[in-house]
């Protein structure tokens, strides 16, 4: 039986690799590739277009389809807050919701009611009773959320941070609702919402934002300072015109430089969803800041992935270019942050569907491949929300449990691949195309 998270998070492990600028650790890891001055990706092209088969269409519609049926399923009637993990081998009566799923969940409905998963009745509904409990039952600091709260009452649990980017994930669900649905009241309270968060405070004295704060130690040790999932909360900061961030916080953080393969891009040392999370919203295509294009970075991040995991196969043979793909998961011995280039973690040879999926519109084929081998080779990684957290083939073990987060990107960026839809919706937000605007992207 897989261990879970009690206490920690994602968040947790990844500020321990992330956190500190210019650790002894960051410093001391060794990988077998340039790092330093090596140049970033840059491409002059717009992105193109690359249509799916008709049975890849219907593939990601049955995946998306089953994806939804958690956030419907697993979202509290009373709060709508999402519930963090789920196992699905049982009755699961957890109770541990994470603002981060509902930010997916939120965006879920959007798709739901879209793809006729959902009523538009009972779709509005979820939203509104999750944006009442947002704006009036969910205790805040300043406009930011608890990571964790008990999804019936919205209470904080396990002594939790107030979470800048778990936030972030929120409030992109909560005006993606907003432009979608476009219900006088959803506006109203989307609006509320957003602009009682105090983006200053976090940058009162410091261009580089921390990961969170709690009553009990104030400002966590960790800032926001290497390139990661960050940016799509510098760019809502940068979009606020209630509390707005400043324009030096874009530039403020670093964008390390790294070359596999002859492939160079920016990255960091952590798992591959640093790559996904911000363009799970934000439509990166065919725009570039002065430094780079995110999109086609993401696409090389990737494919760099896929090699490093084909690299890998030497020690793991289940890796190949039908299977491969790590992130941040679960495993035989509990949640581990791995992936890499650079490799990061015990790597044993699990395979993490949400690392693929997560890359839908950067890779599609290559994606594809390895979510068709999965659902037909590896049944027992399918269950009624999509696939497993994790499995790993050589050890025979599946793992009994889904992540929201997880569970939603694959279904966010399945439906970016096969319309934009996310993408469409969420960039016609004041607050999105102000941001990108004082970041200084231009379209090319």
């Amino acid at each position: 039986m897989v261990k879970t998270l009690s206490k920690r998070s994602r968040r947790d492990f990844v500020g321990q690799i992330l956190g500190v600028s210019g650790s002894a650790l960051l410093a001391r890891l060794a990988f077998p590739f340039s790092v330093a001055n090596a140049p970033h990706t840059d491409s002059n092209s717009a992105p193109h277009s690359r249509p799916l088969s008709p049975e890849g269409d219907q593939f990601l519609n049955e995946m998306e389809k089953a994806n939804f049926q958690y956030f419907w399923e697993q979202g509290s009637l009373k709060t709508g807050i999402v519930k963090d993990r789920c196992n699905v081998n049982i009755e699961d009566t957890g109770t541990v919701g994470s603002i981060a799923a509902t930010g997916f969940g939120l965006t879920a409905l959007c798709i739901g009611d879209r793809r006729g998963f959902v009523s538009r009745a009972a779709a509005q509904d979820r939203v509104l009773v999750t944006l009442r409990s947002l704006w009036g039952k969910l205790p805040n600091h300043r406009g930011f959320f608890y990571h964790w709260g008990n999804i019936n009452t919205g209470e904080r649990v396990w002594d939790s941070e107030v979470s800048s980017v778990d936030t972030t994930i929120l409030l992109c669900g909560v005006l993606c609702c907003r432009e979608y649905f476009k219900a006088a009241e959803i506006r109203a309270l989307a609006d509320d919402i957003f602009n009682r968060v105090e983006w200053t405070w976090l940058s009162e004295d410091t261009s580089l934002l921390p990961h969170g704060w709690t009553p009990e130690i104030g400002f966590l040790p960790y800032r926001w300072d290497n390139y990661s999932e960050l940016m799509m909360m510098y760019l809502l900061g940068l979009g606020s015109t209630s509390y707005p961030l400043r324009d030096e916080t874009w530039t403020a953080w670093k964008r390390l430089k790294f070359e596999y393969a002859g492939l160079r891009y920016i990255g960091s040392f952590a798992p591959l969803f640093v790559h996904q999370y911000s363009q799970a919203w934000f439509d990166f295509r065919g725009k570039r800041d002065k430094y780079a294009d995110y999109f086609q970075n993401s696409v090389t991040a990737t494919d760099v992935h896929r090699r490093f995991c084909l690299e890998l196969a030497k020690r793991f043979p289940s890796y190949s270019d039908d299977l491969w793909g790590i992130t941040a998961s679960d495993s035989t011995n509990g949640y581990v942050i791995w992936g890499g280039p650079p490799s990061v973690g015990p790597i044993d040879g699990t395979v993490v569907p949400s690392a693929s999926a997560g890359s839908l519109p950067f890779l599609p084929q290559p994606v594809m491949r390895v979510l068709r081998t999965i659902k037909s080779r590896y049944p027992r990684a399918w269950t009624k929300y999509g696939f497993v957290n994790a499995f790993n083939p050589l050890k025979n073990w599946y793992d009994s449990d889904v992540i929201g987060i997880d569970i939603g990107i694959t279904m966010v960026m399945a439906e970016n691949l096969r319309t934009g839809f996310v993408w469409n919706t969420f960039m016609k937000s004041a607050e999105a195309q102000l941001g990108m605007r004082r970041a200084g992207f231009k379209k090319y």
